[in-house]
């Protein structure tokens, strides 16, 4: 009999693709393996009428998936990097990083308009801080309208509620082979990415020495050398996935350059550096730009910010 891996996933189209995905991978590479999935509701899939920043907490997409990790029911989880707490819980890892799937954002609009051509005051939904301050950093005019939902239900919506736009991340997008729904791929220069987002997490117990081959053979080094500083920047600022922080590395001619980006909920104050340097110095070049960040007043933004969203809820 071959090794029996079960793997816990969201139940969302998008989480069960890539669970699928990793299934499939981990065949591959383990032939005989018996290889089931374990869908788990998590607090982030159960409150769908309350924006993210409204719900509060770090973990939202994760926690009881990583339960489920801890207590054996499941031996590994299949996330999206970009709901990972900058903290893992005490006896679990990030066993491995595939290579990453682009890491930008997308803007589908219900006319084809792009973003510089939707009329004054268009409405566009999205639930995530860091999109709606860049956006009205770039677009003061815009009216950000809350939506939540998985991909399918907020293309719906753009289709249905009176949206004149949504902005999706791009790797979902792709993923889901949606592609022929988007408007335009949101150059960095106006939309940086959430961290880690395009990326996968694999995470599993600390020591599990009959994963430990095959998350081996699924490691991309290089996004995981990217995704480090990405993570150390976001520890630093002790921020989540439901404040106004954006953090994008890129991996080119053996340097990293890391852009991190701190907005207040408005669009009109935006700190926004990038620092690069040796690949094997990615969690001290992560942790710096957050220090220059700081040093620009990006704890002040993001107090106000955590006041705002607590005196709301």
């Amino acid at each position: 009999m071959g090794k029996q891996i079960r793997i816990g996933t969201r139940g969302s189209q998008l989480a069960l693709w890539q669970a699928r995905w990793v299934q499939s991978r981990i065949q591959s590479i383990e032939p005989d393996a018996e290889i089931e999935l374990t869908t788990i509701k998590t607090i982030g899939d159960k409150i769908l009428d309350v924006p993210l920043a409204k719900v509060g907490g770090k973990g939202l997409f994760v926690k009881e998936i990583e339960e489920a990790i801890l207590d054996g029911r499941v031996d590994l989880a299949v996330h999206s990097m970009k709901d990972m707490p900058s903290e893992l819980p005490e006896g679990l890892v990030i066993g491995a990083v595939p290579e990453r799937e682009m890491p930008g954002d997308v803007l589908l609009s219900r006319k084809d308009l792009r973003l510089s051509e939707l009329p004054e005051g268009a409405q566009i939904g999205t639930s995530s801080l860091r999109r709606g301050a860049q956006l009205l950093a770039c677009r003061p005019d815009l009216r950000i309208v809350p939506l939540r939902g998985n991909i399918d239900t907020r293309i719906r919506k753009l289709d249905t509620e009176n949206l004149d736009a949504i902005v999706l991340a791009s790797a979902g997008v792709r993923r889901l082979g949606l592609q022929t729904r988007v408007t335009e791929y949101l150059d960095v220069d106006i939309m940086v990415p959430a961290v880690g987002q395009g990326t996968l997490c694999i995470e599993c117990r600390k020591n599990d020495d009959m994963l430990r081959p095959i998350l081996d053979a699924m490691e991309d080094p290089g996004t995981r050398t990217v995704v480090t500083a990405e993570r150390a920047f976001l520890a630093r600022l002790e921020g989540g996935c439901q404040v106004p922080i954006a953090g994008h590395g890129i991996l080119e001619n053996d340097r990293l350059q890391v852009t991190g980006l701190v907005a207040e909920l408005d669009g009109k104050t935006v700190i926004r550096e990038s620092l690069d340097g040796l690949p094997e110095k990615a969690e001290e070049i992560g942790t710096s730009l957050a220090d220059i960040l700081l040093e620009r007043g990006a704890r002040e933004i993001l107090d106000a910010v955590y006041r705002q969203t607590a005196n709301n809820q």
